[in-house]
């Protein structure tokens, strides 16, 4: 329990920052643990508002696997991964778009909402704001990439007080529907949107030298620091794809991107509104 000094020092640490944020734009990836325990979610949307209420305009972009897997088992469609990414045929595809566009989409927007948080649901193919390619060559794999994004609907929906919730799933010239990666969608959002901030919530308290040591985390890194640790194989697996995302936004005019454990309560305020934070910090230099 924090005494009044410390509530004093609490608020007039966070002053300037609110002061600061205020007007801006952060892009917040959510997925993970925080996504699934119902305490957490609750907690992840309340900072969410809490942001809103002090003028910041968040963006929030969501996956879904652990849902989609529970689809597909009622299904009885296999889950099948390579180098831990979905592959993606046109039955698995149908279910992705129906779980993530649907009904992970429309109950984060309710959540929102039934605490007055003027929240409308999209997907890439609203408004073509998400345009997708192939990210493999084999005929029957719909799992994309980003080419390119129209935020022009995004700006509409902020500049009217609205918190856009954004389905990771995209659209190709021809129409075709297709899965990508939340944390490459949530990157290219930031970009195009000229973000503040790209904030990913993952399940890990951020970049570490040893995974099993939370005491190895990397408080603050630039993108030449986290290209080395990519080679020297310190950065591996499910971490490449956040650091590849949090470069590519870095590299087109995001001030910071941040990496977070969401199994944190309240991990986005702590992140965003102390000067220690609580994860890890990218930017450009």
């Amino acid at each position: 329990m924090l005494n009044n000094f410390q509530r004093v020092q609490a608020l007039s640490e966070a002053l300037p920052l609110i002061q600061s944020l205020s007007g801006s734009k952060i892009v917040i990836k959510y997925g993970g643990s925080a996504m699934k325990d119902r305490q957490l979610r609750s907690k992840v949307i309340e900072d969410i508002l809490f942001l809103f209420s002090i003028g910041v305009r968040p963006i929030l972009v969501h996956g879904g696997g652990p849902m989609i897997n529970i689809w597909l088992s009622k299904l009885n469609i296999e889950p099948q991964f390579q180098d831990g990414i979905r592959i993606t045929n046109q039955a698995t595809m149908e279910v992705v778009e129906m779980v993530l566009a649907g009904r992970v989409n429309k109950d984060l927007v309710a959540l929102l909402n039934q605490r007055n948080g003027n929240a409308i649901g999209l997907c890439g193919k609203d408004g073509n704001l998400i345009k997708a390619e192939k990210l493999f060559k084999q005929e029957d794999n719909y799992v994309g990439t980003v080419k390119d994004v129209d935020p022009k609907v995004i700006n509409l929906l902020l500049d009217s007080g609205y918190i856009p919730v954004i389905a990771s799933v995209a659209v190709d010239d021809k129409g075709n529907s297709y899965n990508v990666n939340a944390d490459t969608v949530a990157g290219a959002l930031a970009s195009s949107l000229g973000a503040e901030k790209l904030i990913l919530l993952t399940d890990t308290q951020g970049i570490m030298y040893d995974i099993n040591d939370p005491n190895t985390l990397v408080r603050h890194i630039n993108i030449l620091q986290a290209q080395n640790l990519k080679s020297n194989k310190v950065i591996s697996g499910g971490m490449i794809p956040k650091i590849d995302s949090c470069i590519n936004a870095l590299e087109n005019n995001v001030n910071s991107a941040h990496i977070i454990n969401g199994q944190l309560e309240h991990a986005l305020l702590l992140e965003v509104l102390t000067s220690e934070g609580i994860g890890s910090m990218l930017t450009f230099k």
